[in-house]
């Protein structure tokens, strides 16, 4: 049997008075979901462990069954992984956002939705501004970016952007953290002194480049800060193949760096799809297509979809709506249809990695509603898929690795 994990990233939802109380997922058509749901097995999932935020990089990794304890190394060198930086000894690496700042407040973490091409240009003027034989920027996707610290220590607080909209960023400054045995050439002080100075030096600096300039006189949002945080060293995990021997190869399918460095330090191949923003506006027939292909030569397929989070980080509820059901129809149902068609079976999976509420625009530690189904798995009494009536589902409440383990039993 075929495996297919499809994650709609940051999906699940609170109740919404707008929508007479009801959570997102009980409000949107979600016909095919709500099939695979009736017609599989059900249940809830713990993706944070304890002491852990809820970052997609933690939750998306103990998605995949591994124990956060022994393998987070934070967001950095994952993203590093995914746009082919090879990290040597000695280099910290960060996840670098370009993000809105205005009246003393983070706006936005994405920079009033940076494309890749503008925030390349950026990238390399801070570069040019700010590189050294210590400290290199490295262009990724749209907003996300990579920091590099020779040298750096891991052992560093810092505020994820997407965490703290309308809140004062002076306040959210990188602080050192106390630490033991590091071997870092940098101490964790002199660490968060040389990024909070990088980010104060790139304010000046981007305030000046012609790209804002030109959006402020249109009264756009600007790209006017850097905000560097979830640093760490590389991380050593065990590959997907090596730890379920019923996977020989497998495959991951993302527009999100993080993703593709989890699948990268995983044993996945990276499948790059033309047209996938991360965004609502993402290629979404592309995407359900490269997956299909991708089972028919791999044993396992990570399809994860970001455009649900992004909606839920900008507040918007009729967006985030549209995203879910453009999940199910443009993702879901040609998958289903079309492996329900094969000899050999194919189990699905489909969950969240964390909710992000619209009223609260930001990740949140609560258990996800996940759905199994296969061609002959033996149903539940659950009828839809949404956090409510998932809560009925025969699977129970399962934590962190548990999901994996029983998925890949199916």
């Amino acid at each position: 049997m075929k495996h297919i994990i499809i994650l709609g990233d940051g999906m699940a939802d609170h109740p919404v008075d707008r929508l007479q109380g009801k959570t997102l997922l009980q409000y949107a058509a979600t016909p095919t979901m709500d099939l695979l749901a009736k017609q599989g097995r059900c249940g809830r999932l713990i993706t944070i462990p304890e002491g852990f935020q809820p970052g997609s990089e933690v939750a998306n990794t103990a998605i995949l069954g591994y124990d956060l304890n022994k393998v987070y190394e934070g967001r950095g060198p994952l993203e590093a992984a995914s746009i082919g930086y090879e990290m040597e000894p000695g280099d910290l690496a960060l996840r670098c956002n370009i993000i809105t700042l205005d009246d003393g407040k983070i706006i936005t973490h994405n920079g009033g939705n940076l494309q890749t091409e503008d925030a390349d240009v950026l990238i390399q003027y801070l570069n040019e501004h700010l590189g050294s034989d210590r400290v290199r920027f490295i262009t990724g996707i749209q907003y996300r970016h990579l920091l590099i610290i020779k040298g750096g220590s891991k052992h560093v607080d810092y505020a994820p952007p997407h965490d703290h909209p309308n809140e004062a960023w002076a306040e959210l400054m990188p602080k050192a953290e106390p630490c033991d045995g590091d071997r870092a050439e940098l101490s964790a002080q002199e660490t968060a002194e040389l990024v909070s100075d990088l980010i104060l030096r790139s304010q000046e600096l981007l305030a000046q480049h012609p790209y804002n300039k030109e959006r402020a006189k249109k009264g756009m949002r600007q790209a006017n800060s850097i905000w560097p945080w979830s640093g760490g060293y590389r991380p050593s995990m065990e590959t997907i193949p090596s730890r379920y021997p019923q996977v020989k190869s497998g495959a991951v399918i993302s527009a999100v760096d993080l993703i593709r460095g989890i699948g990268h330090y995983a044993g996945l191949r990276n499948i790059i799809v033309e047209g996938a923003t991360g965004l609502a506006d993402t290629n979404y027939e592309g995407k359900a297509q490269a997956a299909i292909e991708a089972l028919r030569h791999d044993d396992f397929v990570f399809l994860h979809v970001e455009a649900s989070d992004e909606a839920g980080h900008d507040g918007d509820l009729q967006l985030k709506l549209q995203t879910i059901e453009n999940l199910d129809s443009r993702i879901v149902k040609p998958i289903y249809e079309a492996v329900a068609q094969w000899d050999e079976p194919v189990c699905i999976a489909v969950l969240p990695d964390h909710p992000t509420p619209v009223e609260i625009r930001t990740h949140v530690s609560e258990p996800v509603p996940f759905l199994v189904w296969h061609k002959n798995i033996e149903p539940d009494a659950v009828q839809r898929y949404d956090e409510v009536a998932c809560v009925e589902g025969s699977f129970g409440l399962l934590k962190l690795q548990e999901f994996m383990q029983r998925f890949m039993e199916a």
